[in-house]
């Protein structure tokens, strides 16, 4: 698997950088960000969703990625959307 680069934060200072790939195999996308606070993730796990079972499972986790990062992300969505994956 060789994953598509789309971009990475703008304001990146070389200190873990929230980024975005694209995997060409699945379109699924694949994002770096910066770990959740313990407040983000109680606030998330104790959300209620109809048909969902509140918690974050163990295998997943809590992301943040700042709002600047907005046109880096839709451009991963646009690529995975379309195809153009190689």
């Amino acid at each position: 698997m060789a994953l598509r680069f789309i971009g990475i934060d703008p304001n990146t200072g070389g200190n873990g950088s929230p980024t975005a790939w694209v995997d060409p195999d699945t379109a699924d996308l694949v994002i770096q960000g910066w770990r959740a606070d313990e407040g983000t993730e109680r606030e998330c796990a104790e959300f209620e969703i109809p048909g969902h079972a509140t918690g974050i499972p163990t295998h997943e986790t809590v992301i943040r990625i700042p709002a600047r990062m907005v046109p880096v992300l839709r451009e991963a969505c646009d690529v995975a959307e379309r195809g153009e994956l190689r």
